[in-house]
């Protein structure tokens, strides 16, 4: 058993569509990020927790974190919420 998180398999099916891969697009920046931090090696650019720790509740992978933090930097206009008048 590892110490991360465990996060959904995207080729795992479901009901509709029929693997969560389908509901990306194939030009979806998404799959470029996932592919760039893939080919990171994250302990050699000093990411803490790549190793996971023995002990305490499973953390979250650095690379899920850093998908997510340059996913959200890309698209950072979705995430701000509404002017005020």
């Amino acid at each position: 058993m590892t110490r991360f998180v465990q996060g959904a398999d995207r080729g795992q099916s479901t009901l509709l569509p029929e693997c969560l891969d389908d509901w990306v697009a194939d030009d979806n920046p998404v799959r470029v990020v996932d592919a760039f931090v893939a080919a990171l090696d994250l302990a050699e650019l000093g990411f803490g927790g790549v190793e996971p720790a023995g002990t305490g509740r499973p953390s979250y992978h650095p690379a899920a974190l850093l998908r997510l933090y340059i996913h959200g930097y890309l698209n950072r206009g979705a995430f701000e919420p509404p002017a005020r008048a």
